[in-house]
């Protein structure tokens, strides 16, 4: 075929009844990685790395919460009102990246609040490895064969044989690849201009990239939405708007003050 052919199993490793997945793998990989960096991130600015044992914590049940929620809201919300219970099957795959990242961030609040932090200067620092978490995810996505794009006859096309048998736009690595700029984007700012930056500067930087890249990858993206929509724009897209604005926003009342 002219298109390369995509039928990669989704299981990474077997043991007996019991399967390890690759977006499991990667999913983990993303969590780890990001603690990582920010334990070097503390020890660069001389905080207490014992904090960071309690935010990870945060960290993870925020996204898992937030995320979970955000697909049964946004995206099928009729199923989920009717099946209650099946909110909690998160097994059964839906994970909405809008609701994640607001769980994050309500989650970090949490945490700010405890440990007296200022709020924005630890969401300029945790956006650096969430971006590197958003790179592995949509690896993950990939792997399982899932939001795949709008069939197309472009020469980099991706049969998904699990889907079909027709060359789709890959939306999953144009938006991991994107996420792996923006972290090398935000951790050159951060080692280079860390100082010399006001606080909500990356963040800021951080929700404008990454929701721009969301809103022009949805171009391409097959519905994800169970309902239809009398919109134009998708329903990812509307998510990404009040994210992209916010982000615009930080930028510029970060740079009026550093003026």
């Amino acid at each position: 075929m002219e298109h390369f052919v995509w039928s990669a199993n989704p299981v990474a490793l077997s043991f007996g009844s019991m399967h390890i997945y690759w977006y499991g793998i990667l999913f983990a990989t993303a969590i780890l990685s990001g603690l990582q960096f920010m334990k070097w991130v503390y020890k660069q600015e001389g905080k207490d790395e014992a904090m960071l044992d309690s935010m990870f914590l945060y960290i993870v049940v925020g996204i898992v919460v937030g995320a979970r929620l955000g697909h049964c809201l946004f995206y099928d919300p009729a199923y989920y009102f009717a099946h209650p219970f099946k909110i909690l099957a998160v097994w059964e795959g839906g994970l909405a990246s809008h609701g994640g990242g607001a769980g994050v961030m309500i989650a970090l609040w949490l945490y700010v609040r405890k440990y007296k932090l200022s709020y924005l200067w630890l969401l300029d620092r945790i956006a650096i490895p969430t971006a590197l978490f958003g790179f592995f995810v949509r690896l993950g996505n990939f792997m399982n064969s899932e939001i795949v794009g709008h069939p197309t006859e472009i020469s980099w096309g991706i049969i998904f044989t699990k889907v079909d048998m027709l060359p789709r736009h890959p939306a999953q690595l144009y938006e991991a690849i994107s996420y792996l700029v923006i972290f090398f984007v935000l951790a050159f700012l951060y080692k280079r201009e860390r100082t010399n930056l006001s606080n909500g500067f990356l963040f800021g930087v951080f929700l404008a990239l990454v929701f721009i890249v969301r809103f022009l990858v949805e171009f391409v993206k097959e519905k994800q939405a169970a309902y239809a929509s009398d919109f134009l724009l998708s329903t990812g897209q509307i998510l990404s708007l009040p994210f992209l604005i916010l982000g615009l926003v930080l930028i510029v009342l970060s740079l009026r003050k550093r003026a």
